[in-house]
């Protein structure tokens, strides 16, 4: 029994020999480099169709992005337009403003000044009243001194008196009241005041009464 479990032993090593071993071995591998080639085959062919629809998505992405810029882009325009044209308003509002507080305060300055008009003319006729003896007599004196000092404070808030005797007879500055003949003057022309006038910021407060040649 001894002898024949060697010699079986013995059979089984020459059998089993390093060349049986790799030829074993290779045939064994050789389908899995086959399965390995498919599924590198399969991979790279998923790459080839995941290469060519990234572009797709890029460009589709892309387009998206596009369209919300420039939708963005038009609400911000639209924005900016309603902001300029409100400013705008309000700039002409402010100088609209601005032209009717002047207004009512030349109004408000030339009726004041309408008014104050009658206090210089009877200061005027008072002293073209008096002599010249009684010019110089110390009540006179105060008195032209006040009258003085008042027109010189016209004069600062700009007010003038209309130019009239000598002058071309303007619509816009004398009042005629009468004709006269006059060696002097030529027709048309002013050859009296009857009553001064006054301007304003050149504007007319009070037109000159006056007597023109025929």
């Amino acid at each position: 029994m001894v002898v024949e479990e060697k010699e079986l032993e013995e059979q089984t090593n020459e059998d089993v020999t390093p060349d049986n071993v790799n030829e074993a071995d290779s045939k064994e591998a050789e389908p899995e480099e086959v399965e390995l080639d498919t599924a590198a085959e399969e991979t790279s062919a998923s790459e080839v169709e995941t290469a060519e629809e990234k572009p797709k998505k890029k460009s589709f992405l892309g387009k998206e992005k596009k369209e919300k810029a420039n939708k963005l882009q038009e609400k911000v325009d639209e924005l900016e337009d309603r902001v300029k044209r409100q400013m705008a308003e309000f700039d002409n509002f402010r100088k609209r403003s601005e032209k009717e507080k002047s207004a009512m305060f030349e109004t408000g300055a030339k009726s004041v000044v309408e008014k104050i008009l009658p206090v210089v003319d009877n200061f005027e006729r008072g002293l073209a009243a008096l002599s010249e003896e009684e010019m110089k007599q110390p009540f006179a004196e105060g008195m032209n001194m006040v009258y003085k000092q008042l027109i010189t404070e016209l004069e600062k808030l700009e007010v003038k008196p209309i130019e009239a005797v000598g002058c071309e007879f303007n619509p816009e500055l004398h009042n005629a009241v009468m004709q006269v003949e006059s060696e002097e003057y030529e027709s048309g022309i002013v050859a009296q005041e009857l009553q001064k006038g006054y301007t304003y910021r050149d504007s007319v407060v009070r037109h000159s009464m006056v007597a023109v040649v025929q």
